[in-house]
């Protein structure tokens, strides 16, 4: 498989939420605290793309130190981004308390209608990446122990990737919940890059070939997968480490109940340093979905509508269109024979 490096960063555009919505804290924000919480004061913390972000810290009633993390949006999207993040933390937070910061509310601003607002714990983290091993061992024992409270793929309400909603309506199979999915997210790319026939003819030929022969196998044949809780954007720069007790800690999470192996999709890009490391620990810790021999293409194909997600997010910028085509040129070439090749060669019945 084909890999392109990305060496030039996409951050160039500015925050367009103003500065002041973190200069003091609104009421709406200050109402969901702990009861008897005295704001000390507000400041601006860490970076984010699409939002502003700060640090408040109080003093509770038994005199004690405590602060939360405040990210602010702004708009329709600002809405869902934060009502999305709110409730995957919390599904998040119920299944792990030790991975996950606890999340405390999501709401508007009472100075402004249009400006929204995720709180929730304040961790301090280190500048370093999470432990292999201990972060990938605490991520697959929440996949084990999640289920899909209807048993099927999808979610409750809308989350994002960035600033784009993803397919979240629940679906009975993997194969037609992501078919669904990446569908949508190669017509968000085109609406955002542009018409090109190349791309239109290999996101058709990945439809009809690619998808089913690599995701109908893992639910035909008498094999069987479950709809698992994941995080839906594990990556260096939505994981660390917790100063205070040195475990593993993620955040930033956009959940769909899904195929696990979902998740390891962002850890495929060698421009991220979470990588091949991380995978190989997170297979030690959750086996390998049969058929076995197709995972690495799995998770090129599920890495796929991760890059494709993030050429949508930067009109104009077409490094990730021209990773993404190499891909879908290197997988519709080696399974032109899609599924029902497949499955004649193995001796399988073929379904559907």
């Amino acid at each position: 498989m084909a890999i392109t490096v990305d060496p030039e960063p996409v951050w160039d555009q500015p925050i367009d939420v103003p500065e002041k919505w973190i200069e003091t804290v609104d009421e709406k924000v200050a109402a969901t605290l702990p009861q008897g919480s005295q704001v000390k004061g507000i400041f601006p913390y860490g970076a984010s793309y699409w939002t502003r972000t700060a640090e408040i810290k109080t003093e509770q009633t038994d005199g004690t130190s405590r602060s939360f993390f405040l990210k602010v949006t702004q708009n329709d999207v600002g809405k869902a981004m934060v009502s999305g993040e709110y409730e995957s933390m919390k599904a998040l937070h119920s299944i792990s308390r030790e991975l996950t910061p606890e999340p405390i509310a999501w709401g508007t601003f009472s100075q402004a209608d249009h400006v929204h607002f995720f709180l929730c714990e304040f961790v301090d983290m280190t500048d370093d990446l999470p432990d292999v091993e201990a972060s990938m061992k605490m991520l697959a024992e929440l996949h084990a122990k999640s289920s899909s409270p209807t048993g099927r793929y999808g979610f409750h309400i809308p989350t994002l990737q960035g600033t784009v909603p993803q397919f979240t309506d629940w679906t009975d199979s993997w194969e037609d919940f992501f078919t669904k999915s990446i569908k949508i997210v190669f017509e968000n790319e085109e609406r955002s890059q542009g018409s090109d026939e190349e791309v239109q003819r290999l996101c058709k030929e990945t439809l009809a070939k690619v998808v089913p022969r690599l995701l109908r196998p893992l639910e035909t044949g008498g094999r069987h997968i479950e709809p698992r809780l994941i995080h839906g954007d594990i990556w260096d720069g939505n994981t660390s480490t917790d100063i205070a007790t040195s475990l593993p800690v993620i955040y930033d999470a956009t959940c769909i109940y899904a195929h696990n192996e979902l998740e390891l999709a962002p850890l495929r890009p060698v421009r991220h340093r979470m990588g091949k490391q991380y995978v190989k620990a997170y297979f030690r810790n959750f086996p390998i979905s049969p058929p076995e021999e197709d995972q690495d293409d799995r998770n090129a194909l599920y890495c796929l509508r991760w890059d494709m997600n993030c050429s949508t997010l930067y009109p104009g910028n077409l490094r990730y269109r021209k990773m993404c085509v190499e891909v879908m040129k290197s997988l519709t070439e080696k399974y032109a024979d899609g599924y029902e090749g497949w499955a004649k060669a193995k001796g399988e019945v073929v379904s559907r």
